[in-house]
Order: structure tokens, then sequence, then C-alpha cells
């Protein structure tokens, strides 16, 4: 294996990973997270455990890009970025969100954003990690 590709491909999943969450969870979602307060941590509380996203996508990047790792072809990186992702979206996100609504009183209505806001994610870490091992052209 190539560490150093490895590395960079991990770091890269990281980041958007990180970033891409913010953006849908700490923003597009948040007004409506906030509806569930008796469900959800408060502000002050949920800064103080900021610390555990991120070593909870810490803990997401290395397996997703190891993963990635031990499939690829030499078909076009672009399709199977997307089909990675779109196994990844449906092993990770689709199945969570699911089990979330069967078990706690989410609206519905919250539960299909969280999954279809997460595709888009879940696609682009996908071209991210097939960009860091294209196959080589002659």
């Amino acid at each position: 294996m190539n560490w150093k590709k490895y590395a960079l491909a991990t770091l890269a999943v990281f980041v958007a990973t990180s970033v891409l969450n913010f953006l849908i969870h700490g923003y597009l979602l948040q007004p409506e997270y906030l509806t569930y307060s008796s469900l959800m941590r408060g502000p002050a509380d949920s800064q103080s455990h900021a610390i555990f996203l991120l070593v909870s996508f810490l803990a997401f990047a290395p397996p997703f890009v190891w993963i990635y790792t031990c499939g690829v072809t030499k078909a076009p990186w672009v399709m199977q970025g997307i089909r990675y992702g779109l196994a990844v979206w449906v092993i990770a996100t689709v199945s969570r969100y699911l089990t979330y609504y069967a078990i706690q009183p989410w609206a519905s209505g919250l539960v299909a954003r969280q999954i279809l806001f997460e595709l888009p994610m879940m696609l682009i870490l996908g071209l991210i990690v097939a960009s860091f091992y294209k196959p080589a052209t002659r």
C-alpha cells in the first residue's frame, strides 16, 4: 500500500466530512434540530462535546479510504467513486437514520432531509477518495 497516498486521502476525507457535516447538520438542519430540545444537547453542552464529532469523523475517514482501496478496479474513477459513495450512503446513512426514526420521535420529514442531504456528501466523499486512486493511464 502507498501509505502517503492513503494518509493524504484519509486527511482529505476527514476534512471534507467535517465541513460537509457541519454544513448539513450545523447549518441547514440546525433550525429543525432546535425543535427537539428534549432529545438534543443545548448549545453550550454541544460545544463542550464538539471534540467527539471530530473523533467520530476521524474514526470514519481511515476505514472509508481503506475499504475503497480494497475494491478499486481499472474502471473509470468517477463512476467508481459514485458507486462507492452510493453504497456507503445506503449502509451508513440510510440505515442509521431509519433506525433513529424507529426508536426516537423524529419527524419523518426531518429524517428524509437527513438522508437526502447526506447523499451528495457521500457522493462527494466517494469522488474524493476515488480521485486519489485513479487507475494509471498508459
